[in-house]
C-alpha cells in the first residue's frame, strides 16, 4: 500500500508551547542590537566603547527545594529557566541605559555571560557600543 504524501498525521501538542514560555526582552528604545560585528546595511560612524549590564537575582528557599526535588525526577526547571529570562533581560536594560547615556544608536558584538555563585544567578550583557548611519 502506496502512502500519500498528501496525508497528514494530526497535530499532536509538543513539549515546546510557546504560549507559556517566558517572553524574551524586545523593547531596546531604539537602540538597535546586534551579535555580529557589524550591521549590514548600516555604517559605524564612532565606536563608543564596551557597554555593560550585570545582573544577580537569587532564588527563594522554598522554591529553590522545590526544583531541586523536580530534579531528582528530570526535565525542564521552569522556574530556573524564568529566573535566567528574568536576570537577562534586566541586564539588557541596563546595558542599553549605558549605550545610550553615552549617546550610542547601536550595540554590536552582543554577548552573554552566566555564571551561579551559591544561590544566585548571574548574567552579564556585553557589546560594543556605536553610532551607526544607514548606508543610502
Amino acid at each position: 500500500m502506496a502512502s500519500s504524501s498528501n496525508t497528514h498525521e494530526p497535530h499532536t501538542k509538543s513539549a515546546f508551547d510557546p504560549e507559556e514560555e517566558p517572553h524574551c526582552f524586545t523593547d531596546t528604545y531604539g537602540v538597535i542590537t546586534s551579535t555580529m560585528n557589524d550591521l549590514p546595511g548600516y555604517r559605524v560612524v564612532k565606536a563608543l566603547g564596551t557597554v555593560y549590564g550585570l545582573a544577580v537575582r537569587t532564588r527563594n528557599i522554598g522554591t529553590g527545594m522545590l526544583q531541586i526535588i523536580k530534579s531528582v525526577a528530570g526535565g525542564e526547571l521552569k522556574a530556573f529557566t524564568t529566573l535566567l529570562y528574568t536576570s537577562r533581560d534586566q541586564a539588557v536594560e541596563r546595558m542599553l541605559g549605558e549605550c545610550m547615556s553615552r549617546g550610542g544608536n547601536a550595540i554590536i558584538a552582543l554577548r552573554f555571560d552566566t555564571s551561579e555563585l551559591m544561590d544566585s544567578a548571574q548574567v552579564c550583557a556585553y557589546g560594543t557600543a556605536c553610532i551607526v548611519e544607514q548606508i543610502e
